[in-house]
C-alpha cells in the first residue's frame, strides 16, 4: 500500500466502482479486495470491506462504509485528455454508465464521485493568460463536455 492513499467512502459498491475505473482508465487496476472479519455497523462478516486500487496511477482505497457519507464536488479526479476522442471516451464511459453530466467538463459517476475530464488544450489556454485565456474560459463556461475544437477556435479569437 502506498504511503499516501486517497480513501473513497462508498455505501456498498467499492469493488464495482474500482473495477469500472480499472476498465476505463489506463494505469488503473484493482490490487486487493479485503473482506470484513466480523459484523460491523453497515455490513456482515465476509462482506467486502475495502478495495485497494489505482486510478490513472493514483493510489486509492475504497471503503464500504454504508450510507452515512456521500461524495460531493469538493473532491474530484481530474483526467487530462489529449484530444476530443479521448475526452469523449472517458466522458461517455462515466455518463453512459449511470453517471450524470455537469458543467465545464465535470461529471459524476453512478457512485457519486466527481470527475473533471479536461482536455490539455483547455489547460494550456488558461495558463496562457490574457485575452486568449479569457476567450477559452468564456467558451468553456457554456459547455458540459469540453469541445476541443471550440476551445481551439476561442484561443485563436
Amino acid at each position: 500500500m502506498a504511503k499516501n492513499t486517497i480513501c473513497l467512502w462508498y455505501d456498498k459498491d467499492a469493488e464495482a466502482a474500482a473495477r469500472f475505473y480499472a476498465e476505463t482508465f489506463p494505469d488503473s487496476a484493482v490490487h486487493a479486495v479485503h473482506h470484513a472479519p466480523s459484523d460491523y455497523p453497515s455490513g456482515k462478516a465476509g462482506d467486502v470491506l475495502t478495495v485497494e486500487f489505482t486510478v490513472a496511477g493514483v493510489a486509492c482505497l475504497g471503503l464500504n462504509g454504508g450510507p452515512a457519507f456521500k461524495h460531493n464536488e469538493a473532491f474530484s479526479f481530474q483526467i487530462a485528455t489529449d484530444d476530443q476522442e479521448e475526452t469523449d471516451r472517458y466522458w461517455n464511459a462515466i455518463v453512459g454508465n449511470g453517471g450524470q453530466e455537469s458543467a465545464c467538463g465535470w461529471c459524476k459517476d453512478k457512485w457519486g464521485v466527481s470527475w473533471q475530464i479536461t482536455p490539455r488544450v483547455l489547460t494550456e489556454a488558461l495558463a496562457a493568460g490574457g485575452a486568449e485565456a479569457k476567450r477559452a474560459f468564456d467558451a468553456m463556461m457554456d459547455m458540459k463536455k469540453i469541445d476541443v475544437a471550440a476551445i481551439q477556435k476561442a484561443r485563436r479569437g
